[in-house]
């Protein structure tokens, strides 16, 4: 359920009614706008007695909230969160491009291609990536060794750095990391989604293969319930009977999210799709349905990349996939 006071309403009068409502046992969310004020109710809220808030002289009006997700529902908040990567703004009509070689292959190439892609335009670097094909006694291990080759490249250019997050038991490690990412596989760790809602760090949180678009929004809530804030969902493709590309990029979930939720929505246009040649149209048809971001794959020489090659593109060709996202960009800000 959510409270909307009328325009003017004092601290005090404000405060007093919030102090009533955790007195019935509710959590009180509260959302601030240029025009009204929107308290969201968190709790059992059927034994309110919804006339007699109403009748109160500063309230507007109530709305009931019928969707499972109530932090992240454009509802709560109607206003667009803006999330602040080290002061890389992403949501609100900023935009950021997060980049980097998924086959992160020594501290030499990750920062010689941050320099790279700094000049070129990207906002975030990235770089290694979880896969299924590597041993599972050694995802962590390799993890680590990337996370070294950021740390270089983020004290040599000044970009903040994104990195992968495994397991809870890892986030001691990433305490110089900007902006931390829970992958597909992890969308459901429960575990790790309330040990990152418990920091106010950015993260984001990708879609799984096989999530619907409210799951996704129960996983940001979760992380919610522990009081951070900061969180980008990650449209990254779903499974479909398409034999065409790894996966299938959903660039309806982009305005739909968007919709349903007040946090920035970005897409990771090189994971979607699997292959390099459609990074560049996919992400082009994000920019128009609306991301607040981009998150892609680039090597030097994707031929000769150590894994992952057909999904990343080149330094180059980047350059110019940036100039035309600024181009899709201008238009659609006008």
């Amino acid at each position: 359920m959510i409270v909307i006071l009328k325009h003017g309403v004092t601290d005090d009068k404000r405060e007093q009614l919030i102090k009533w409502f955790n007195s019935q046992g509710l959590g009180v969310d509260v959302s601030e706008g240029e025009y009204q004020t929107i308290l969201g109710l968190i709790g059992d809220v059927l034994n309110l007695d919804t006339d007699m808030i109403e009748s109160l002289d500063i309230v507007q009006a109530i709305r009931r909230v019928t969707e499972p997700y109530k932090r992240c529902n454009r509802k709560f908040q109607p206003d667009d969160t803006v999330v602040d990567v080290s002061g890389v703004l992403i949501g609100g009509g900023n935009f950021a491009i997060i980049a980097g070689p998924s086959s992160a292959e020594s501290e030499e190439q990750v920062v010689e291609e941050a320099k790279a892609l700094k000049k070129a335009g990207a906002h975030i670097l990235t770089g290694g990536a979880v896969s299924s094909k590597i041993r599972t006694h050694t995802i962590q291990e390799q993890n680590y060794k990337e996370l070294e080759f950021l740390r270089a490249a983020k004290k040599e250019t000044g970009m903040p750095v994104a990195k992968e997050i495994i397991a809870e038991e890892d986030i001691p490690k990433y305490d110089d990391v900007d902006l931390m990412i829970v992958g597909e596989r992890n969308m459901h760790n429960y575990p790790l989604l309330a040990a990152l809602g418990c920091m106010e760090r950015p993260i984001v949180i990708k879609r799984s293969i096989s999530a619907t678009l409210e799951e996704l929004l129960l996983a940001a809530e979760y992380v919610m319930a522990g009081g951070n804030k900061n969180i980008i969902l990650c449209e990254r493709g779903i499974r479909t009977f398409s034999d065409y590309t790894k996966n299938t990029f959903d660039v309806s979930a982009i305005p739909l999210l968007k919709e349903m939720s007040h946090l920035p929505v970005i897409a990771d246009t090189s994971r979607s799709t699997g292959l390099g040649r459609l990074v560049r149209p996919v992400s082009l048809a994000a920019c128009a349905a609306g991301t607040d971001g981009l998150m892609l794959d680039i090597h030097p020489d994707p031929t000769r990349a150590v894994k992952n090659g057909a999904q990343a593109v080149s330094t180059e060709a980047f350059e110019t996939l940036a100039s035309d996202v600024a181009k899709i960009r201008e238009v659609l800000c006008k």
